[in-house]
This record gives structure tokens, sequence and C-alpha cells, in this order.
């Protein structure tokens, strides 16, 4: 039996319209621990440097209408069956067979599975995968993606134009948004309060209240996390001005004395609902999208989802084909049908994540007027005035950011 609604007015409609469109449980992927992470540390090569030009896989899609998509967890709308009702619409339209799989955790795990491959040009088990921006931006610049063909995906057009101008690829030829991403604190609200004594939190501050020590998560997203932290410290992430070394490094040595003194316990990538299902978190640095995952899951409004006054990040998963993808026409078709404003909204109503589709709103509106005005998946642009998208990284500062960032999980 379905129990009362929330309170919050947020969580309430996305709740209510996920309980009218009948969305149930799904298995978060168990993933790597954190220290695997220190896998992809050998591969941040400098963005730009020399590499040996890789030729796309020969295309086989006119002859095997078949793809394989690796994704996140949380991120395909499912059924009571454990079927994806957007993808088998799209089988069913196309006659394209997708497989796909739940295979990336955070982003440096996956490119630590798939880095060789992807430098040698070689198959790494996926025609498309979705990694985050700044990953992807580094597949771009070393060459490793197929280029689209555009007239293969006439709904690029649909596309919104805050997320075209990427400076690695400003035209979107190589890498296209799949959801856009917002991170801010997930709580359990009965914990917490039993806790703290507070209802919610105000600021990032409040995880750093020793009643939570040893009940904190964070993600293993270094932008996320480290940017939600610099944030609070009143640097802005986005401008190279305010976003120094100096200011990084100050904000790896906060962290790194709280995961010392044990009050962040767990730092995980997108296993992190995990912890806060079974208890051994009670707030967490999180993606907006999984707290209503969790709370259908829970069936009830157990989590609450707060952005801190200081500011939110905000990014992108996009997809992208590798050089060894054998499929490529396929996935365009696959990015066409997800670019449809009605598929888009299909989708967003059961992810509940940004949707990067100019229309999906309004057909979202014809499903559900609450899913159409939420601000997590529709944000208006005075919402937005509070996200802040981590600024691009030069070679060296990628690596020496990754590196010292790396240095507190490997010693967590």
């Amino acid at each position: 039996m379905n129990k009362p609604l929330p309170e919050d007015p947020m969580m309430r409609e996305l709740i209510q319209m996920a309980r009218r469109h009948q969305m149930t449980r799904r298995t978060a992927l168990a993933g790597a621990s954190a220290t695997a992470a220190a896998l992809a540390l050998t591969a941040c090569a400098p963005a730009g440097s020399a590499k040996a030009e890789l030729t796309p896989a020969a295309d086989l899609s006119d002859s095997e209408k078949l793809l394989v998509w690796h994704n996140w967890s949380l991120y395909m709308d499912e059924d009571d069956a454990g079927n994806y009702p957007s993808l088998q619409k799209f089988e069913a339209e196309t006659g394209i067979k997708v497989e796909y799989k739940i295979e990336i955790d955070d982003n440096d795990t996956y490119y630590g599975k798939v880095k060789d491959q992807l430098a040698l040009g070689q198959d790494i088990g996926a025609d498309v995968a979705c990694p985050t921006e700044w990953m992807a931006a580094r597949w771009v610049n070393n060459g490793y993606v197929q280029k689209f063909d555009s007239a293969n995906i006439p709904n690029k057009k649909n596309l919104a134009p805050a997320y075209l101008g990427a400076a690695f690829d400003p035209e979107r030829d190589y890498t296209i948004p799949y959801q856009g991403i917002l991170a801010g604190i997930t709580y359990n609200k009965v914990e917490y309060k039993k806790a703290t004594g507070k209802d919610a939190p105000t600021s990032l501050e409040d995880l750093w209240d020793p009643a939570l020590k040893g009940r904190v998560g964070v993600l293993s997203e270094m932008r996320d996390t480290i940017g939600l932290i610099l944030l609070a410290q009143g640097i802005d992430i986005s401008s190279e001005s305010s976003l120094t070394e100096d200011a990084f490094m100050n904000a790896i040595d906060f962290f790194a004395a709280k995961v010392s003194d044990g009050q962040i316990a767990r730092i995980k990538g997108n296993s992190y609902s995990e912890d806060l299902e079974n208890g051994d978190t009670i707030a967490a640095i999180a993606w907006s999208g999984d707290t209503v995952q969790l709370n259908l899951s829970a069936e009830e409004e157990k989590y609450g989802f707060f952005i801190p006054e200081s500011g939110v990040t905000i990014s992108a998963d996009l997809f992208t084909v590798p050089m060894g993808a054998t499929h490529k026409k396929n996935v365009e078709e696959l990015i066409n049908f997800y670019y449809d404003p009605a598929n888009a909204a299909m989708l967003a109503a059961w992810v509940n994540y940004v949707t990067p589709v100019v229309g999906a709103k309004e057909e979202a509106m014809k499903l559900d007027p609450a899913l159409a005005e939420n601000q997590l998946i529709f944000p208006t642009s005075e919402f937005l005035q509070n996200a802040h998208g981590f600024r691009s990284l030069t070679g060296a500062e990628e690596l020496a950011f990754t590196k010292a960032f790396q240095e507190v999980l490997l010693g967590a």
C-alpha cells in the first residue's frame, strides 16, 4: 500500500508522478572500491598530447541490426519485469537490438578498464558509452571517438543551446548529451534528524557535524565532491582566476582531513546509493536523480535532496562512439530516437535528470504537469544560477589535481 506523500513539494511531485507511471525499484550495480580508481592514474595524459591517428572501425550497421550500450545504473526506464520500455520501443521501431549493460560506476574506474583498447582504436565491448563531459573531452582530445554523421541524427536540432559550445567539441560532432547532472546532498530524513536533531541540512558544513562521524559518504567523482567543497569555500569553480591550483589543494587538504578523522567514511561512484539504502551512510554528496529512485525503492519519501546555498555542480553525460565500435549508424539512430521530445520525456519521467532535449518539457506536460514543472528535470535559468560547471583543466592541472584526489582515495 502506498504511504502518505511527503512534505517536500519538489520530492512529492516526483514521487506522485512516479507512482502514476508505475515506476518501481531497480537494483543499482555494485561498484568497485574507490581505490580501484587508481587504475586510471597512469592514463591521465595531457589533453592534446601527440597520438598516432586512429582509424574508425568498419561500420556493420547495414548488415547487423544491433548495438551494445555501456551506461550508469539508475539511468534507464525499467518496468516490473526488468525490461526497459523506451529501449523496447526503439527496437520495435527500428529493428535494432540493444544490449544495455550497466558498466560505469565512475569515470576513472571505467576508463581504467577500457583505456588500453581506446588508445589502440580497438573494440572496448561497446558501440556507445556515456562518460561524463570531462572524461569525454579526454577521449575526444586523444582521438579515441568517431565523428557523428549529423545527417543520421536529424533530431539533433532539438539539442538545447546551453549544451552547445563545448571547447573540445563546439558543434557536438563527437559527443552528444544524454542527460544533465546536478550534484548536491542526499540524506536519510529520519536518521539525519535522529543523529543531529535537525530536520534537514542547511549547508554543506552540516555534513561535518560530529554526530554524523563515520556516516557520511561522498562521490569518487572529483569534480562533484571537491567542486561542492570549493563552492562552500567561496571559490567559483567555473573561473580560472578563482579556481587556482592553490585553491584546489586547499580543498584537497580539507577533504583529506575529513577522511583521515573518519567524518567521511565512504567514497564511491554510483554504488553510493547502496550505502544509503543499507544505512551505512546517513548523508552523502550525491546525484539528484538517484534520490527519487531511492525513494521509489523505499516506497516512501525516506530521502531528501538538498541544494546548498553555496551552489551545486552541474555537468552532463555524453553519448560517445569509440573508434573500435562497429555499429555507429545504429548508435546514431538510437541518439535520434532519444532526441525525439516525446521519447526524451518518457525517459525523463523515470531517470529524473536534466533533459537536454528542447520540446521534452511540453511533451512531459502531457504525461504529467508535475513532471514538466520540476526544477531537477527542467530547470529554469533562475534555478541554474546556483549551478556551476567545473572549469576545463589543462593537461598539467588534470594530472596534478587527479593525483592529489586519488592519493586521498588510496589512503581512505
